[in-house]
């Protein structure tokens, strides 16, 4: 099977916003979350999965959406400060924000891109002490062809996400049309509160992967401090690829808070050393994707 692709999401306060490890997005942040991007590259992830400088919507707009809004320049700070120390692949979360507000930032050029492939509907309360942070938007197909086009436009790729079997649909279809280049990338989001939730049980996830059609890579995001490790292991076991870090789940185990995104990382490796899986480098990742190499921006 391929080397293992570790992705690392770091830079999000929405899931767990009692986390006080992780650091606001905010502009005076972005060298210090871009630091904490740094040192997961080098304990082996591939892939920074960035959420940028935004804040989120307090309420559901005219357009029915709520969804974040974003700092382009922030996001050009943290970018171009991991790159001036890294090969990394850049990714752009924040699949919860509107095409229009995302346009700007294929313009830094990223490698891939986060695009939702079922509506976005997240409900975040892991503290009942903090109030819930929500996400909501319909992402129809129009609209997707439409990020087929933007990012091809830009030269960057889709990364699919997928949280429930809906969204298999949707890239099936899309796929069929031959808008989205082989090899497909796909994340499998389990125990994403909220309308779009897949539960966390290996039955789940072996499901999501019996659905997927030829020609996709996928990997793997656990929410559930509880079963995030075990559902990781499965996944590394059956060839998938996996993402950790503050956003998916903040825990070494229950209830022990990691003090840096990079020890996640590091646990990450140790567990795929002990299953005997090798862990890719960035450019073995980019070979793997499907992405061209590095071109100064």
């Amino acid at each position: 099977m391929d080397k293992l692709i570790i992705t690392a999401a770091c830079d999000s306060r929405v899931s767990y916003p009692a986390n006080h490890y992780c650091l606001p997005s905010t502009r005076e942040n972005a060298v210090a979350i871009a630091d904490e991007y740094v040192r997961c590259l080098d304990a082996g992830a591939s892939i920074a999965h960035l959420h940028g400088i935004r804040a989120l919507e307090a309420e559901i707009q005219e357009d029915g959406k709520k969804l974040s809004r974003l700092d382009v320049a922030g996001w050009q700070e943290m970018t171009q400060s991991i790159r001036d120390r890294t090969d990394g692949i850049i990714q752009y979360g924040i699949a919860g924000a509107r095409l229009e507000d995302r346009v700007p930032l294929m313009k830094l050029g990223p490698d891939m891109m986060s695009v939702a492939f079922n509506s976005h509907d997240e409900y975040f309360q892991p503290d009942p002490s903090y109030p819930p942070n929500a996400i909501y938007s319909l992402h129809p197909l129009e609209e997707l062809r439409e990020y087929t086009k933007v990012t091809a436009e830009h030269g960057v790729k889709i990364e699919v996400e997928s949280f429930h079997t809906g969204a298999l649909w949707n890239l099936r279809r899309l796929q069929g049309e031959g808008l989205l280049p082989e090899p497909v990338w796909t994340t499998l989001f389990v125990d994403w509160d909220g309308g779009s939730w897949t539960p966390p049980e290996e039955r789940a996830l072996q499901f999501m992967v019996d659905s997927l059609p030829a020609g996709v890579n996928w990997n793997v995001s656990v929410m559930s401090p509880e079963r995030h490790w075990n559902i990781l292991a499965m996944a590394i076991g059956m060839g998938g690829h996996i993402r950790v870090g503050y956003e998916d789940n903040p825990y070494l185990s229950p209830g022990e808070l990691a003090d840096s995104n990079a020890r996640l990382v590091d646990k990450a490796v140790q567990l795929a050393t002990l299953l005997g899986r090798e862990i890719a480098s960035p450019d073995e990742a980019r070979e793997i994707i499907g992405l061209h190499s590095r071109v100064p921006v």
